[in-house]
């Protein structure tokens, strides 16, 4: 079966990645999932968290964002919705899963990620470039002496999954996941292990085997994106 794109069912959209695409910050990225573009950066701060306080550990947080016209209709800038606070939440706790918070000590590491142009699948494709950002960002760190090791434990990626006219499908663009009978968002470490899955009926409840068919497709999808995060960021030495 081939897509409306022309791709496989069991292909990604084209994947591009621009390392250093904002100057400032400690480490950033463009990602591209096709026609999804998301802005990632990394700004490292002195300090965490009262709860951290003194504690010795470090602390990962994310903010999330869509540009006014990143799609059809214009979005009111600063939306604080409840979809754009579950989604950020997600990108923190992803990347959390990775970092080793004691060897980070006791600096805060802040992800920006803003979608400039969204076809489907940006809260994805901003966990898989928030992690080059992260990457990038403690990189500079041990470069400069600041970190004695780099404080990762694995890489993160995510990608979306779905069923569409009984047909499964990798990485859903947002014709395909607006008309999709299911469809999922998982998230997973290098090593295959997960972060989270989230998955929905938009009509008939789907079966295990269902879920455990997808989450084949998405195990060959985040396989793929942590080699171009691998590319992206050298050797890390994990």
């Amino acid at each position: 079966m081939k897509r409306n794109s022309g791709r496989k069912v069991d292909q990604l959209r084209k994947i591009k990645v621009t390392k250093d695409y904002t100057k400032y910050a400690e480490g950033a990225c463009l990602i591209e999932f096709g026609e999804t573009r998301v802005l990632c950066t990394a700004s490292v701060e002195n300090g965490v968290p009262p709860f951290l306080k003194n504690s010795g550990k470090g602390w990962v947080t994310a903010e999330y964002g869509m540009l006014p016209r990143s799609c059809g209709t214009r979005i009111r800038r600063n939306n604080t919705s409840g979809r754009i606070q579950e989604i950020q939440r997600l990108i923190g706790r992803s990347l959390r899963a990775v970092v080793d918070m004691e060897q980070l000590g006791e600096r805060t590491v802040k992800i920006d990620c803003d979608v400039i142009q969204a076809d489907g699948g940006t809260r994805t494709a901003s966990i898989t470039g928030a992690f080059i950002a992260l990457g990038l960002a403690l990189k500079k760190l041990k470069k400069e002496g600041a970190l004695s090791v780099l404080p990762l434990k694995d890489y993160v990626a995510a990608i979306s999954v779905g069923v569409s006219g009984g047909q499964k499908l990798l990485d859903l663009d947002y014709q395909e996941d607006s008309s999709a009978d299911m469809d999922m968002n998982v998230v997973m470490v290098g090593r295959g292990q997960f972060v989270e899955i989230q998955g929905t009926a938009e009509g008939e409840p789907f079966s295990k085997a269902q879920v455990d068919a997808l989450l084949k497709f998405a195990q060959k999808g985040i396989k793929e994106l942590v080699v171009i995060q691998k590319k992206m960021l050298g050797n890390l030495e994990l």
